[in-house]
């Protein structure tokens, strides 16, 4: 479900973490973060904007990052996050839907860019109403910004429905139905290597993709598994009880993983989440993926949530694991695929009393 994102309360005390920017530059990344949430003071600055802290969560150094008196453009105000994708937040409110980089570290303090997209055309059985999950194709919505070719952005509802648009160039949307219906068990998710929007279908043992021309029908692909683990039966009894979740995620080389996320539902600290990953092979053959179990996939991290599912280099951020999944949903943790173990953040110090849920979203890390 879609999250209430600005809630205009003033605060009594002030965190002492402060984000110090650095010059804007090209070359700039920041790190994955997780949107906490946003706080702001109940006047409008002199531009017109509402003037809010950004809370976010540093999962390489574990702590709070509150970038303070953010100037929120207007149209954000008092709307719902609906996801996340290359570090850029969607945002649905007043009959509007808006891509903006207000999460951002690196984004200007006074000036965050706001890119509208068409409104949502209405689909049958109301499915235009819950938003899933957001992809898209580029790691910028601006046309200019991308040497190859426009952005497309796509939409997946709860159910079977998917929407797409280019940004600035599409009047409209184009709707699509998913072929199978998908409720909360897969993220969709854009492969840069294939040039396609990815969602694995029900029980993960096919890939449903669409090009990015909207016009062709989608791909279906066979997920071939081998080297299976042996694991006892009462194992494989507990995860048929758990909730699953399948995840198409691709690393920034361009290597293809399938996770299989089992949650306890309803959630219970003391039970821990268990991760299954598998590697696509090289030696796949023609409507077909061969995805054999690992348990190493080496100077990697995985981040899973609502947002579109993302692959992170560990040794590009100081202080996130290597070989682990960052999990946000009926789980807060990270997970060690080798040990097969997992462990639960804490709260942050300084996190305001009066927040007590997050959004689930993990923010991809977003360059300048």
């Amino acid at each position: 479900m879609s999250q209430l994102l600005f809630r205009l309360s003033k605060l009594s005390s002030r965190n002492n973490n402060v984000l110090i920017h650095k010059k804007s530059s090209r070359f700039l990344s920041t790190s994955p973060y997780l949107i906490l949430g946003v706080f702001g003071d109940d006047f409008r600055s002199a531009c017109g904007n509402f003037l809010s802290d950004i809370l976010l969560f540093d999962p390489a150094k574990e702590e709070l990052l509150t970038v303070r008196d953010k100037a929120v453009p207007e149209e954000l105000v008092c709307s719902q996050v609906m996801g996340a994708s290359h570090g850029w937040g969607f945002f649905s409110g007043h009959n509007a839907i808006h891509i903006s980089d207000t999460f951002s570290p690196l984004a200007s303090k006074s000036d965050s860019k706001v890119i509208a997209l068409p409104p949502i055309t209405s689909m049958i059985y109301g499915q235009s109403e819950v938003v899933w999950n957001v992809a898209m194709s580029s790691s910028s919505p601006y046309r200019q910004d991308n040497e190859e070719g426009d952005c497309v952005v796509a939409i997946k509802f709860l159910g079977n429905h998917l929407t797409m648009c280019r940004p600035g160039r599409d009047l409209g949307w184009t709707n699509k139905l998913i072929p199978f219906v998908s409720f909360e068990n897969s993220n969709l998710m854009y492969s840069k290597r294939e040039q396609r929007f990815s969602l694995p279908a029900p029980g993960g043992n096919y890939l449903c993709s669409w090009d990015l021309h909207f016009e062709n029908e989608p791909k279906f692909t066979e997920l071939v598994f081998r080297n299976i683990p042996q694991l006892p039966q009462s194992e494989w009894e507990l995860m048929d009880s758990c909730f699953k979740e399948d995840h198409w995620v691709e690393s920034p080389c361009g290597q293809s993983f399938l996770v299989k996320w089992y949650s306890h539902v309803p959630s219970i600290r003391c039970k821990e989440p268990m991760v299954m990953v598998f590697r696509e092979d090289q030696d796949t053959n023609e409507g077909t993926k061969t995805m054999s179990y690992t348990e190493d996939i080496g100077d990697l991290c995985i981040f899973l949530s609502k947002s579109e599912p993302f692959c992170v280099v560990a040794s590009s951020c100081p202080g996130l694991k290597p070989n682990s999944i960052y999990l946000m949903g009926h789980s807060f943790a990270v997970y060690d695929i080798t040990t097969r173990t997992s462990r639960h953040f804490e709260r942050p110090k300084g996190l305001p009393e009066s927040l007590t849920t997050f959004l689930p979203y993990w923010l991809a890390p977003f360059s300048m």
